[in-house]
This record gives C-alpha cells, sequence and structure tokens, in this order.
C-alpha cells in the first residue's frame, strides 16, 4: 500500500533546499574552501605560538611577581583557561623531541588537535606510525589509536606505582532521584588508608548499634559472620562508615588518639610581636622551634585565637575562650565576593586565607572593607618577602612589588588578533597552505585498530 505524502508547508523551508541555487551552491562551496584554508593557517600559527611558549618556559620569561608557572602566566597574559594553559604547555615541551610531527604542524597539515594526542605517547621511534593515521584519518581516529596504545601500555605496567598515581581520580555527582554516585580509582596506598578509615568508622557503628561500649570489644564474638550480626548489608554499612569518616573530618573527631587538636599548629606570641612596629622579632611554637614576626603576623591574619595570660615567671594566670579572628558570617561573605585569590593573574580558589589590610593588632577592623582573600603563596609574598596591598580611593585592590612598583591588575591588551597579519606571516615563511592542506585522505573506511595500535608497539 503506497500512502500519499503529507502536504508540505513552503512557507516553512528555506527556498535553497526547495530550488537548489546553482550559483549559492558555488557560493558555499567556495566558503568551505576559505575554512579550511583558515584552519591551516591557524593550525600552523599555533605551531608557532607553540613553539614562542617552549622558549618562554625554558628560559623562564614568564618569572615574575607571583606568578607560579608558565601555565599560570599564560592563564593571565593570554586569557587561556588553566586547564588549556596547562595543555599548552606540555604540548610546546614535547615538540622539539618529535621533528617529523612538528614538520607537518609547521606547514599546517595536522591540527592541533591531533598534535595534542599524538604527544600523549609519541616519540622519536613511533611519530611516523602517529602520523600515518594523523594524515589519513580524522582527530578522532588519531585519539582511538592513541587511547587503545595506553590501554595496552597500561596493562604491561599495571605495576607501576607512577602510572597508578597519574591515573588517580574521585568523581561525585547527584542523580535524577536526589542520591549522590561516588565513583574513583586510588592509588594503592591512598586505597588502603581509605580502607583502614573505613573499618575504624565501621566498627564504631557496629559498636554504637549493638549498644556495646567501646571500651569492652572482648564480648564482641569476632568469629561470628557480620552479616548474621547486622541486618543490613556490607555496602549500606560502607557508606555509613564513609559518613562517619566525613563527619569526623569536617567537626574533628572527639577521641583522644586521633584528636582534631593534634593536627593544628599552636604559636605562641604576643601583641609586641604582633605588631607592625613592635619590639618583638619571633613566636615560639609548641615544639620550641621560632618563627619570625611577620610569619607570626601572617599566621594571626586567619586563625583561632586564645588569650593567655601569664605573668613574668611564665606561670598561667588566666585562659581565655578561643574565638575565630574571623567570624564565619564575614567569611562567607567575603568568599562569595572574592571568589579567589585576588593577587593579579591567580586562579586558585581553595586553601585561601583571610588578609587583613590592616592587621588586627594594629587595630585594623574585621571588617569586608579591611579584608581581602590570598592564596597561601601570595599571602607569604605580602608579610614575609615585601609585597604591599592597600585599597585605593576608588575601592580597588592594589599590590605592589617590593620597591613600590604598582603590579598592574591585568593584561596588556594593547595588540588584538589579526587573521590577515598571520596569513601574510605564513606567505614570507614560505608556507604553501591552501584549502587542501589540512584536509584528511580519509574516505570514510574502517580504521584497523588492531594494526594501529600494533605499529606503535613494533616501534618501541
Amino acid at each position: 500500500m503506497i500512502r500519499p505524502l503529507p502536504r508540505q508547508q513552503p512557507s516553512r523551508l528555506p527556498s535553497a533546499r526547495r530550488f537548489p541555487d546553482p550559483q549559492h551552491t558555488e557560493d558555499l562551496s567556495r566558503l568551505g574552501d576559505e575554512i579550511t584554508e583558515m584552519a591551516a593557517h591557524l593550525a600552523a600559527g599555533t605551531c608557532q605560538l607553540l613553539e614562542l611558549i617552549a622558549i618562554f618556559d625554558e628560559e623562564g620569561g614568564w618569572q615574575g611577581p607571583g606568578i607560579a608557572s608558565c601555565a599560570n602566566w599564560l592563564n593571565w597574559k593570554c586569557g587561556m583557561s588553566m586547564g588549556t594553559a596547562r595543555e599548552r604547555v606540555r604540548v610546546a615541551r614535547a615538540l622539539p623531541a618529535l621533528p617529523k610531527i612538528l614538520a607537518s604542524f609547521r606547514i599546517g597539515k595536522v591540527s592541533y588537535s591531533k598534535v595534542r594526542a599524538m604527544t600523549r605517547v609519541a616519540t622519536w621511534r613511533n611519530e611516523e606510525v602517529l602520523l600515518n593515521v594523523a594524515h589519513h584519518g580524522t582527530a578522532a581516529h588519531v585519539e582511538t589509536q592513541v587511547r587503545l596504545y595506553r590501554m595496552v601500555k597500561r596493562i604491561e605496567a599495571l605495576a607501576q606505582g607512577n602510572l597508578c598515581h597519574a591515573q588517580r581520580r574521585l568523581t561525585l555527582y547527584q542523580d535524577t532521584d536526589g542520591s549522590w554516585v561516588l565513583r574513583g580509582r586510588l592509588t594503592p596506598e591512598q586505597g588502603a588508608l581509605l580502607s583502614k578509615a573505613l573499618d575504624a568508622a565501621k566498627d564504631q557503628l557496629f559498636a554504637e548499634h549493638q549498644q556495646v561500649p567501646a571500651e569492652v570489644p572482648a564480648e564482641i564474638d569476632s568469629n561470628l559472620p557480620i552479616d548474621q550480626v547486622l541486618p543490613y548489608a556490607f555496602e549500606s554499612r560502607r557508606a555509613d562508615a564513609l559518613e562517619r569518616v566525613v563527619e569526623g573530618f569536617l567537626a574533628g573527631t572527639k577521641s583522644e588518639s586521633c584528636g582534631g587538636d593534634r593536627y593544628l599548629i599552636n604559636i605562641h606570641t604576643d601583641m609586641e610581636t604582633l605588631k607592625d612596629d613592635g619590639t618583638g622579632a619571633e613566636s615560639e611554637l609548641e615544639d620550641k622551634s621560632h618563627v619570625s614576626a611577620e610569619t607570626s603576623r601572617r599566621m594571626a591574619c586567619d586563625c583561632s585565637v586564645v588569650h593567655w595570660h601569664e605573668d613574668a615567671q611564665g606561670d598561667v594566670l588566666n585562659i581565655g575562650r578561643k574565638t575565630r579572628s574571623i567570624p564565619p558570617a564575614i567569611r562567607r561573605a567575603l568568599k562569595r565576593r572574592d571568589g579567589g585569590c585576588r593577587f593579579p593573574g591567580c586562579s586558585c580558589t581553595r586553601f585561601v586565607d583571610a588578609h587583613h589590610i590592616q592587621h588586627w593588632a594594629d587595630g585594623g577592623e574585621t571588617s569586608m572593607d579591611n579584608l581581602v582573600l590570598l592564596c597561601r603563596s601570595h599571602h607569604r609574598l605580602v608579610h614575609e618577602e615585601g609585597f604591599g596591598l592597600y585599597r585605593g580611593t576608588d575601592g580597588a585592590i592594589n599590590f605592589t612589588l617590593p620597591d613600590g612598583t604598582i603590579i598592574p591588575p591585568g593584561p596588556d591588551t594593547r595588540f588584538s588578533g589579526n587573521i590577515v597579519a598571520l596569513t601574510m606571516r605564513n606567505e614570507e615563511k614560505g608556507l604553501n597552505i591552501t584549502s587542501n592542506t589540512i584536509v584528511t585522505k580519509w574516505c570514510g573506511e574502517k580504521m584497523d585498530n588492531q594494526m594501529a595500535v600494533l605499529g606503535l608497539l613494533q616501534r618501541e
């Protein structure tokens, strides 16, 4: 039975689809050629960029006030995300040892996506095999070849601890029903540590469930199968144990053997040491070692404070209550306002300290106007390394070098990209880039994954 076709709605269909225009098709073909040609120019330009980054990184040109790495400099000056910047630096460091891949990349025959994948496993022995797939296949083919090769090498080198360390990961996401799904891969030592912590938490939960005091474990028959003692599944008990471990970390456990206070650093100091113009030079730690006055001021910026009164002989007269130098409400507001470290070019959002612009020991208020978030590295620069920090009349936070020079808050934006200049530069280098330069020779055939991986293994 042949059913009649439904009536089409001419008003909803583009005219080019209903009545193909030869001139329009020719225009689109020229546009496609322009896109592929420009992509090849960009690939060659990216190669030039990476070669410059390699020199810049090796010579330490990125080093400057508060700049932690070349990737950090690219993040600040070039607007790259930290992940992209780290990957660019990695590829830039790998290319000098891969002359064949570098030669194809320079003339725009392979894209950055392919080069990025190849440099994960490429050596001078196997780069020709990788280039063969890159020239005749797509970026997806190169990624597949690299992934399968790395899988084989992983099986061969499963016992190597550095590979285990590199592949550690932990993911946590919320499912549609509101429950949380946790998946991860830990190194042997991380897994053993977590297993011990879960076992300790399970023992504590077991004792609480059985209403048996923890100090009489002999009354518990350890030979009795645990599934007969507790009515719920082993996996459920592990989930409860993980919750107990997390709670113990966040709130601090009450047991003496692993109390939270033993992980704290206690520093004994006085106001004369904490003041900017005070007479004290050092403060004392519990192990009788000493830290400088500026280190004491940095540590006191964001900490818990206990007022401890002693007489001249060192006898304790009175101990006050422990209080936070930064109240929780102000810290939450500060985190919302700053987001992370405010030092120019820094992208750190975790493990940041609240810094008093005017130290509280010098009469500075613990208020939003007198506080700023700094990462541990830049917090030390401000205190121990002589860097300056002040709030301008317009309310902006300004940082200065030890000599008083103001650190610019952002990169120089006088220069912008120009594809015409890039094209002319490539032509001046003698690069004959056309619309077919970067186009692969793939015609839709299926890649032989086994041969692709064997070719790499045979070149080791």
